[in-house]
């Protein structure tokens, strides 16, 4: 079991460092992170510089205009890091520095603000070498601060940069590892890191796809999205606006559906909802609850990798979650701000939640609960036929089994298009 240091001793050990030196740029919640250290002692010997563009035209002025008008974005931490990284070298030229290896921490933070209105999030990234005169690698990644408090969470944000510079010294050549150490001192209700990319000479041997399992098996995050070039996306980011279109099977399920009869399912869904192209995202998702696990007995991380890899082969769009329950899914999709989100999966899928005898005790109540939760006003299903064995016959809306006292409402979201058939 490794020893976890305080966030005080962890600065204090990367300021005894005479190696590592470098600049804190911070925007929009405080130089928490760059306090952390001064508070520690020794600063001198790995602070360059520490600064805050708070005002947005200074930070214009150094980093430039951000074409999206949003300061709190991946763009704008990659400004402030290209920018702060090229001055080190440029600047620190004489013998003193011939040894360091050098960085720049960059983070773009909005907190709570006081009526507690707005999304408490940010950008954390880090470039930095391990040898002198080394190319640099890179590690960024996006946070949901979670505490109800903005001085509470200004205080996780210090804590988190402190775990980012540590783990990336001292422990880059254990990606997992990485991972754990990031939330080293935090409650695990206070944040949610939703997504992770490294690269760098050091990081050329570390999957991208696994760091972000691992971070939704740790309980970091609930779900991560991969682009067909294997690129990682921020869910909101993605899906902000959009019209969604989620295709949703388990890892196991058996009989998977054709190429061209997904195709089929999608034109058909596009023309029943008048959806444009430009503005679709087409997503298959994958569940890591279904359990397949290694002879250690732990979650066989490599096999989810290679069906996820399999699929953005094919010029998929994946996401990959720990949601069992649709309604789990629609309430994260709901956080993204989607425009319209459509859920596409086999009716037998349906078969199951209108099935008391899938519940405990207060099946009504469970089940209210679980379609309201389910069903938000932008959210609705479309279901593929399915042939069931058991009823001898193709299942769709018209005749998929119910619970008697479920079938009021089950009908009540068939009148009004919430649940409707696939039919190509």
């Amino acid at each position: 079991m490794r020893e976890i240091l305080d966030t005080k001793r962890k600065a204090l050990k990367i300021n005894l460092n005479e190696q590592i030196y470098g600049t804190f740029a911070e925007i929009g919640a405080g130089q928490e992170v760059a306090r952390n250290f001064f508070l520690a002692g020794a600063a001198s010997g790995t602070v360059a510089k520490s600064m805050s563009a708070y005002d947005m035209a200074f930070s214009d002025a150094i980093y430039g205009v951000e074409e999206c008008g949003r300061y709190v974005s991946q763009s704008r931490l990659e400004k402030m890091l290209d920018h702060e990284y090229v001055l080190l070298p440029e600047r620190l030229t004489t013998d003193k520095y011939k040894n360091r290896t050098f960085f720049a921490f960059a983070n773009t933070v909005t907190t709570i603000n006081y009526a507690k209105t707005n999304e408490a999030h940010g950008w954390i990234g880090l470039r930095f070498q391990l040898r002198p005169k080394s190319e640099p690698n890179e590690i960024l990644f996006h946070v949901r601060l979670l505490d109800n408090e903005a001085m509470l969470q200004q205080n996780v944000l210090g804590i988190l940069g402190v775990n980012l510079v540590y783990a990336a010294f001292y422990h880059h050549d254990d990606p997992k590892l990485m991972i754990e150490s990031l939330a080293d001192n935090l409650f695990a209700d206070s944040v949610e890191i939703d997504m992770i990319s490294v690269k760098g000479p050091d990081f050329e041997q570390v999957n991208n796809l696994l760091l972000n399992m691992y971070l939704i098996v740790k309980g970091f995050s609930a779900a991560a999205i991969f682009g067909p070039e294997g690129q990682v996306y921020q869910a909101k980011n993605l899906l902000y606006k959009k019209d969604v279109i989620i295709y949703r099977r388990r890892y196991g399920q058996k009989a998977p559906i054709d190429k061209e009869k997904l195709g089929k399912a999608i034109e058909y869904i596009k023309k029943n909802e008048n959806i444009v192209d430009e503005d679709l995202i087409v997503l298959t998702e994958i569940t890591l609850n279904d359990t397949i696990h290694d002879v250690d007995g732990e979650l066989a991380l490599d096999e989810f990798v290679k069906r996820t890899e399999e699929l953005l082969a094919r010029k998929r769009t994946v996401i990959v979650s720990n949601f069992s329950r649709h309604n789990l899914l629609a309430q994260y999709i709901a956080r993204c701000k989607a425009r319209k989100v459509t859920i596409l999966l086999n009716i037998a899928n349906l078969v199951n939640v209108f099935n008391s005898e899938n519940y405990d005790e207060g099946y009504s109540g469970k089940l209210l609960n679980y379609i309201g939760n389910l069903f938000r006003k932008n959210i609705q299903v479309y279901a593929f036929p399915h042939y069931s064995e058991k009823e001898k016959a193709l299942l769709t809306t018209v005749n998929m089994p119910t619970s008697p006292e479920a079938k009021p409402l089950f009908e009540f979201l068939l009148l009004n298009r919430y649940i409707v058939d696939v039919k190509v």
